[in-house]
């Protein structure tokens, strides 16, 4: 005899449906838990880096920040910025006083804003002067170099001449910064013949060694002995009748420098320089 359904109980679609139902509900529910808590993470996310340091960098901000506003002030950026911007002006600060080791009184009270400009343009242009002894003979370091050093150039603001982180000693420029540099100079020699008569071989053979005129342009370096590193020559034969005769020379090069290197011109026969400050001239410039 089949079995009869009892009485009162749910029927097994009745049964199927509510499990579909809680399924359905269960789900729900987890996906809404979920959805929260992706939510809430990624909120916490952005929290964590719009107060991080490299957000107060990338995103954008066009807001000004006064010191006295109290709301700029609470602003965690507003730190962050404060000590960078404090820190590169140490910086730039330092580097200024170590590139220029003597600073006139006068220059020590520029303001904070030019001296973050940055260092000066390292350039020198010093021109002939008048002065007595201007040639020296060279030293025992510098016997090896030849001709006679030009000792005395004019190196104030005078005229032409000028000196930007460079400074000038015993007729000698002196390099701050390493680095190549673009050196030239250029002498000026006038000939004026004497009211001797130039009959006897000895008055002759003078004036053959006064026509050659040579410059030269040297490098003190750590090494004992000067290192040459241009020289350029006229050997110009005046008339027997000229009563004077003008001849300059120039030469210019390119050359690598290092710091507490020294640079200086020498010429032979320095009775016929002309040491006018358009004629004479000596100078060097930082290209890189």
């Amino acid at each position: 005899m089949a079995l009869m359904q009892a009485p009162g109980g749910p029927s097994p679609g009745q049964t199927c449906a509510l499990i579909l139902i809680f399924t359905v509900l269960l789900q729900a529910l987890c996906v809404a838990v979920t959805y929260v808590y992706f939510t809430n993470e990624l909120k916490q996310m952005q929290d964590k880096y719009s107060k991080s340091g490299i957000a107060c960098f990338l995103k954008d901000d066009d807001s000004s920040w006064d010191a006295s506003d109290d709301e700029s002030m609470i602003n965690p950026c507003w730190h962050l910025k404060w000590q960078l911007r404090q820190f590169v002006r140490k910086i730039i600060l330092r580097t200024y006083e170590e590139t220029i080791p003597s600073i006139p009184e006068k220059q020590q009270n520029i303001p904070h804003l030019e001296r973050e400009k940055g260092p000066q343009r390292v350039a020198a242009h010093i021109t002939g002067t008048n002065r007595k002894s201007t040639f020296s003979v060279l030293s025992s370091k510098n016997q090896k170099a030849l001709g006679q050093k030009i000792n005395s150039w004019e190196s104030s603001r005078k005229g032409h001449s000028f000196l930007n982180n460079l400074h000038l000693r015993n007729g000698e420029l002196v390099i701050h910064q390493t680095g190549f540099y673009y050196i030239y100079s250029q002498t000026y020699f006038r000939f004026q013949e004497t009211e001797e008569v130039l009959g006897t071989v000895s008055t002759e053979e003078n004036r053959k060694k006064n026509k050659q005129m040579v410059q030269y342009i040297y490098k003190c370096t750590s090494y004992p002995d000067p290192i040459l590193l241009m020289k350029s020559a006229r050997n110009s034969c005046w008339s027997k009748d000229s009563e004077y005769g003008l001849y300059s020379i120039y030469q210019g090069g390119i050359f690598e420098l290092k710091e507490n290197d020294r640079i200086f011109v020498s010429v032979t026969n320095e009775q016929l320089i002309d040491m006018d400050q358009e004629a004479s001239f000596f100078g060097a410039f930082l290209i890189g």
